[in-house]
């Protein structure tokens, strides 16, 4: 969060002239191009546990939460990563990483839930998380307001969320959380929906006319941040339909 204000303050919300450039809409594209494949990535990583019960049976067991602080140390490297080298494998490198992450946490689960009958949900989940990221990814890259006054106020909400999830965590070790996990989940997906609409407007004005190699590295960063918004949206939602259900 804090790279991505730097972003936002250093580069501007709008670039005068590119609005409606064609090559606006290229980098645009790539940059959901590249969030696409992550999606897909991740869907096989998922299928590979579904496939692999020992696999499967060690995520979700003893290194369940190695995958979880991979991807907050990415989240936070990973921007720095991508903007600081200049090569765009470097950037690939950090991108496909983060995905790997998320493949890791997400795969169990979704195998999980596919295990025991629930492939329904899953389904509801992903289309449900579609929705809301089409939604608020569309305001944020269509609407003439400034988004970037966001920035305060997404930064105290993530990091009362995630004060919020590790004292659950520690809580479900002794009672029972069901209630307390659903309100979190509900609360990130409300976060998420608006960090979207955020990160889509600052991606958009990360676009530099002419400058293929900076656009090349600004596509992979918006890939990542919006593919970690997806795959945050898709898993509080799949919680919240497995909470609903029990």
């Amino acid at each position: 969060m804090a790279e991505t204000d730097r972003l936002y303050r250093q580069d501007g919300t709008t670039i005068p002239g590119v609005a409606y450039d064609e090559g606006l809409r290229k980098y645009m594209l790539g940059v959901y191009n590249y969030m696409a494949l992550g999606v897909a990535a991740t869907a096989v990583v998922a299928m590979l546990f579904l496939t692999n019960q020992a696999l499967m049976s060690l995520f979700l067991g003893p290194v369940r939460f190695l995958p979880f602080i991979g991807i907050l140390a990415m989240g936070w490297f990973g921007p720095q990563m991508i903007f600081s080298s200049k090569s765009a494998s470097t950037a690939h490198l950090a991108y496909w990483g983060y995905v790997a992450l998320w493949g890791m946490l997400i795969g169990p689960v979704v195998a999980a839930f596919i295990g025991y009958g629930m492939a329904i949900e899953v389904a509801k989940a992903f289309f449900i998380s579609a929705s809301i990221f089409g939604s608020m990814s569309l305001y944020g890259y269509t609407t003439k307001k400034d988004l970037s006054g966001w920035s305060r106020f997404l930064m105290m909400a993530g990091i009362g969320l995630l004060v919020a999830i590790v004292i659950n965590v520690v809580l479900s070790f002794f009672m029972d959380v069901s209630l307390m996990s659903f309100l979190i989940s509900g609360a990130i997906v409300l976060f998420i929906s608006a960090l979207t609409a955020y990160e889509t407007q600052m991606i958009k004005g990360l676009y530099a006319e002419g400058q293929a190699a900076m656009n090349e590295r600004a596509s992979i960063f918006g890939a990542f941040a919006l593919y970690g918004s997806f795959a945050s949206l898709f898993i509080n939602i799949l919680s919240m339909l497995g909470l609903a259900r029990e």
